[in-house]
């Protein structure tokens, strides 16, 4: 009888690896989980251009790098209202989840980034932030409370007309953003209408954010596994032990950051401004007309991202005429002054208020010390073209007229005379000996008309 065959149990281990591996290399293709790192991108300040052109190309990188999720950590006061749609825009429709975390100790997200807060798929705040004050900035302070019922037991709404309409846009905005991810719309009507905050802890309770997290483990430990609502359907964060990597925002972006704040943006045009007109003052110099330049450039790309009005940019560019008029015809100052006056007034209304959700008005301290400067500059200008017109001309024909010399030879009534250090064909009304000491009084050409000195002295 025929002996079974026995299987060795080193094939036995090998088939187990085989089918080990296949499942291992199968399983993440079957779940559809994304393989690469958790990206982290960081936007301080105020929303602007820069910062909706940064989300924007971070969103791309973590498609393309198949990322689980985009962290974004805000700490702002607020922002343009232009940029703070595109980015929720553009949170809306991403494919990659987009975590918000108020962070570190201290941030704040006000304004634009409580509407941020309400867009992203995940909310969080670490302990000792706070966020709210949604009112449109432009309409000032919150409105009062609504009068005791007329006659006719109606409320009227407080305001006038543009801005009911205003904040119940913002309301309206705020709550379906709220609506979308399932958190607290009573609480957005109260941050926009009575421009109410709530701190992390506040906030956490009244369901306006997902989670509390210090560090960005705990807010990938505490996120793992929440399901997030995405254009495309449900999905379900897998965040637990995936790496980490921070996004710079690169040069470009981080320098259009910078001088697109409104104070920057204004000192940078004055510099331009006062750098190239000292070059055509002084041609040659060439590092005022260098130095401004370059400053005016910067301060155009910042102006091309900011919501200038243009009666501001009118105003400024009247007031540098009329200071520029005052110093090439110096008269009693009225021109200057009129300059200073319009000046400072195109300061005050360079930036439209209505634009932003936070003051984006340039600040007073920095208009009166630009205005203060500008009258120094022009005072000094003014001092040193009077004092040229008061100046004795040195070069050129006028430069001869009163010049002091002696006779070298005469024949009648023509000769040669020495005048600063150099030998002139000269006139006189009567012969004069060699030796006389004269004086030019008029030059016609290469001949000098010339007077003794003596007669004049004795």
């Amino acid at each position: 009888m025929q002996r079974p065959q026995r299987v060795r149990p080193t094939a036995i281990r090998r088939v187990w690896l085989l089918l080990g591996l296949l499942l291992g290399l199968a399983e993440p293709v079957a779940a559809g989980e994304p393989a690469g790192p958790v990206l982290v991108i960081e936007i301080d300040g105020a929303i602007g251009v820069a910062s909706a052109e940064f989300l924007d190309k971070a969103l791309s990188e973590a498609r393309a790098r198949d990322a689980p999720a985009l962290v974004l950590r805000l700490d702002t006061p607020g922002g343009l209202v232009t940029s703070t749609r595109v980015m929720i825009k553009a949170i809306l429709g991403s494919s990659t989840p987009v975590i918000l975390w108020v962070a570190p100790s201290g941030a704040r997200a006000a304004s634009a980034g409580t509407y941020l807060s309400y867009a992203a798929h995940v909310t969080a705040m670490a302990p000792g932030t706070h966020l709210g004050a949604a009112t449109p900035i432009a309409l000032g302070a919150p409105p009062a409370p609504p009068r005791e019922p007329g006659r006719d037991g109606e409320r009227p709404p407080p305001g006038d007309a543009a801005e009911r309409k205003a904040i119940n846009d913002a309301i309206a905005y705020l709550r379906s953003l709220a609506q979308l991810r399932g958190r607290n719309a009573e609480w957005a009507e109260e941050a926009v209408e009575k421009a109410a905050t709530l701190t992390a802890e506040e906030a956490a309770a009244r369901g306006v954010v997902d989670l509390l997290a210090g560090t960005i483990e705990e807010l990938l430990d505490k996120a793992h596994g929440r399901t997030v609502k995405m254009a495309e359907g449900e999905r379900v964060l897998n965040l637990k032990g995936r790496p980490v990597e921070s996004l710079d925002a690169g040069l470009r972006l981080r320098v259009l950051q910078a001088i697109a704040d409104p104070n920057i943006a204004f000192i940078l045009l004055l510099v331009g401004v006062y750098g190239i007109l000292f070059e055509f003052w002084n041609p040659g110099t060439f590092v005022p007309g260098i130095v401004g330049g370059i400053s005016l450039f910067l301060a155009l790309a910042a102006l091309s991202v900011l919501p200038v009005q243009m009666a501001g940019v009118a105003l400024l560019l009247l007031g540098v005429a009329l200071m520029v008029a005052e110093a090439f015809t110096p008269g009693i100052g009225i021109l200057g002054l009129g300059g200073l006056a319009a000046f400072a007034a195109g300061a005050l209304f360079l930036f439209d208020p209505a634009a932003a959700d936070f003051d984006l008005r340039i600040a007073l301290p920095v208009v009166i010390a630009a205005t203060g400067v500008s009258a120094l500059l022009l005072m000094g200008v003014l001092g040193a073209a009077m004092g040229a017109r008061r100046r004795k001309v040195v070069s050129g024909a006028e430069a001869m007229l009163g010049a002091e010399g002696e006779v070298v030879a005469w024949d009648g009534g023509e000769g040669r005379v020495r005048i600063l250090g150099e030998v002139w064909a000269a006139r006189a009304a009567r012969p004069l000996p060699p030796g006389t000491p004269v004086r030019v009084t008029e030059r016609k050409g290469l001949v000098l008309t010339v007077e003794p000195i003596a007669e004049e002295r004795s």
